[in-house]
């Protein structure tokens, strides 16, 4: 699926979005975002930037930590996502920025960290958007990648499979959504298991480990900028 595509894909299921990942996963991604929090360790008074940012989940605990002395962004290029973050966050001091996470609107090793949840699997150039992150990085900075992860465990596989196609497509169905749900587990075909993405993220410059969580259900991509 092109960009363009993705886009209108997310901005159709922005005012559904929330409450789906939280049904689906059982609540699950609420740990897990925590978890990239502290991969990440942002410090009062830094500048903290969540790629991707959608309904502002992840932004909003980087500014839960990074407080009123620092600065935090959210980036994403769907506007009704915004729009639903904008209105969840108005108490908290975030700027909010319609754009490409391939061409980042940042300076030069400008940034203290960067998280990102469920956006890299969607991103038509994923080398690039890891390049940008590199760039915009300074020297220790930090960063985290949250996304779903194809388990190697076969039965674990297959249950992954038959969840996505089987479940979470036909709740989907019921809010007029199943064609945008069935691109979850076409995006997640294409998309590389950790030790590609560790390989990826270490030819950019950095320092990467990969973590499966959720039994290899899901991954975060730890980077480190020396």
């Amino acid at each position: 699926m092109n960009q363009p595509a993705v886009q209108a894909l997310f901005n159709q299921i922005a005012p559904h979005y929330d409450s789906l990942n939280h049904w689906l996963s059982w609540g699950q991604h609420q740990i897990w975002k925590r978890m990239v929090i502290g991969w990440v360790d942002p410090q009062p008074g830094q500048i903290g930037v969540d790629l991707c940012c959608g309904t502002g989940d992840l932004t909003r605990l980087l500014a839960a930590k990074i407080g009123s002395t620092g600065q935090v962004w959210g980036i994403d290029f769907s506007e009704p996502m915004l729009r639903v973050a904008q209105r969840r966050s108005a108490h908290l001091p975030i700027r909010w920025y319609t754009g490409d996470v391939q061409q980042l609107p940042f300076a030069d090793q400008s940034v203290d960290g960067v998280t990102m949840g469920y956006g890299l699997r969607n991103v038509s150039d994923r080398h690039q958007c890891l390049r940008e992150i590199w760039r915009v990085l300074r020297p220790a900075g930090r960063g985290a990648i949250l996304d779903f992860h194809q388990p190697s465990d076969p039965w674990l596989r297959a249950w992954q499979a038959w969840y996505l196609q089987q479940v979470v497509v036909p709740v989907a169905a019921n809010l007029g959504l199943a064609a945008e749900y069935q691109y979850l587990w076409a995006s997640l075909q294409t998309f590389p298991a950790g030790a590609q993405q560790v390989q990826w993220a270490e030819a950019c410059g950095f320092h990467a480990c990969h973590y499966p969580i959720a039994n290899g259900l899901m991954g975060v991509l730890v980077l480190h900028r020396p």
